[in-house]
This record gives C-alpha cells, sequence and structure tokens, in this order.
C-alpha cells in the first residue's frame, strides 16, 4: 500500500485544537490503512457475520465521540489509535457473536476482490500485483494461525505503517524485540503460506 501523504501542518493544528472539518480530513486521510487494518485483523469468522463496511463505519463513529481522549501528537500515533480503537471494537463484536451462537446460516458473503482486502494482501506479500482470490483466501487463514501477538504486529507495521519505535512503545518492548516479533511472524507467514500452497497444488 502506498504511504500516506504527510498531512499539512496547519491542518495538523487545527485538528489538535478540535475543528471538524480539520478532524475529518485527518480521518479521511487515514481511512484505507484502517480499512486495511479491520479487514486484516477482523478474521474470517467475524467478516463472515458481519459487514467489513459498517465495522469500519462503527470504529470511525466512535473515534469522533472519543476524539478528546487522544493527545494529538504526530499523524502516526493517530493512525495507531484509530487502529486501537478499532481493535477494541472488533474484541466486543467477537464476544457477542460467540456468545449469540449465530446460525451460520445467516453468515453474509465476503467479497475478496474489494479495494481493502487487496490492499492488505498486497502489503503482507512480496509481489504488490492484484492477489487472485486463491491467494487471499491462503494469505487470510495464514493469519489466522498466528499467534495474536505476531498478527497484531505483522498488521500495524506492514498494513497500517506504524514504525518500530512506535509499536515498541505501545506493547512495552524494545524497539529491537519489536521488530524480531515482525519478523518472527512474518517468517511464520511465509512457511504457513508456503504449506498451504504445497498441499493445494497436491490437491490438483
Amino acid at each position: 500500500m502506498p504511504g500516506t501523504p504527510t498531512m499539512d501542518s496547519s491542518a495538523f493544528a487545527r485538528a489538535t485544537h478540535g475543528d471538524r472539518s480539520a478532524v475529518e480530513e485527518l480521518l479521511a486521510r487515514n481511512l484505507p490503512r484502517l480499512r486495511a487494518y479491520v479487514r486484516a485483523r477482523a478474521g474470517r469468522h467475524l467478516l463472515a457475520r458481519e459487514s467489513h463496511g459498517d465495522l469500519v463505519q462503527t470504529v470511525c463513529r466512535e473515534a469522533l465521540q472519543d476524539l478528546d481522549r487522544f493527545e494529538f501528537h504526530d499523524e502516526v500515533r493517530f493512525r495507531h489509535w484509530l487502529c486501537q480503537v478499532a481493535w477494541h471494537k472488533l474484541a466486543e463484536r467477537a464476544r457477542r457473536l460467540r456468545a449469540e451462537r449465530r446460525d451460520p446460516a445467516r453468515e453474509a458473503h465476503v467479497d475478496v476482490h474489494d479495494s481493502a482486502f487487496q490492499d492488505v494482501w498486497s502489503t503482507l506479500t512480496p509481489s504488490r500485483d492484484a492477489c487472485a482470490r486463491e491467494q487471499a483466501a491462503r494469505v487470510e487463514a495464514a493469519l489466522d494461525e498466528l499467534t495474536d501477538e505476531q498478527r497484531e504486529a505483522i498488521v500495524l507495521h506492514r498494513v497500517v505503517g506504524i514504525d518500530y519505535a512506535t509499536l515498541a512503545a505501545s506493547t512495552g518492548r524494545s524497539e529491537n524485540a519489536a521488530r524480531n516479533l515482525v519478523h518472527r511472524g512474518l517468517a511464520r507467514l511465509a512457511t504457513l503460506l508456503r504449506q498451504r500452497r504445497a498441499a493445494d497444488d497436491g490437491a490438483r
């Protein structure tokens, strides 16, 4: 995913003082990465029951409502905060769905060709080309097999663009430990993808 250009300093300053239009501009600028984060972190089971667009809209709405809790420093930390809001919302939805034990027959169709879905996989895989449905399904399944810490670190760093220093501060690790967590997770992800590709090829 291309890097998000830096917001004009005067607009960011207005956002820090509660200017609604500047805040909305900041949110809109970071929406593609937020969408990609939600797609990558929600997991197949939640996305089979909840609309990806609805989840993103809910996160945006709650972020605007809770904006007074965020201390504006820079755009990277704002993006990280958005992902924290998203993660809490996803966890809440997942707990509710488990409690309700909803009928699998009511599961919604997940379109693996939508732009946010493709953004995730093109960022996590070596190729930047548009991923095929089969490849996207493999990555989604492989992500689900990582530890939660690995999955979160990979998505925050590779998809959202959070640097190692910010990732380390948010997890209580050293910067080197945060880097190792991402690298180990990516190595495991690569192994899982090779195994799935081999299994699929052997089944043909």
